[in-house]
C-alpha cells in the first residue's frame, strides 16, 4: 500500500463511480418525489376548495327555486 504524504484522498483511494452514479440517481429520484407530492398535495387543496364553491353554488340554486315556490304558493293563496 502506497504512503500517504497529504494532498486529496482522492489520489489514493479507488473512486467507485457505479455507487456514485446509483447514489446521485436515488437523490434525483427522492427530490423529483418530493416535487411531485407537493404538487399532488396543491392539486387537493385546489380541488377541494373548488367543490366546496360548487356546493355552494348547488344550494345556491336549491334555496332559489324553493323560494321561489314558497312564494308562488303564497300568492296563489292570496287570490
Amino acid at each position: 500500500m502506497r504512503e500517504r504524504k497529504g494532498g486529496s484522498r482522492f489520489l489514493y483511494e479507488p473512486f467507485d463511480a457505479a455507487a456514485a452514479r446509483l447514489e446521485t440517481h436515488e437523490q434525483v429520484t427522492n427530490e423529483r418525489w418530493s416535487g411531485l407530492e407537493r404538487r399532488l398535495g396543491q392539486i387537493e387543496t385546489t380541488l377541494e376548495r373548488l367543490e366546496k364553491r360548487l356546493w355552494l353554488a348547488v344550494y345556491g340554486v336549491v334555496g332559489f327555486v324553493l323560494i321561489r315556490g314558497v312564494l308562488n304558493i303564497f300568492e296563489m293563496a292570496n287570490r
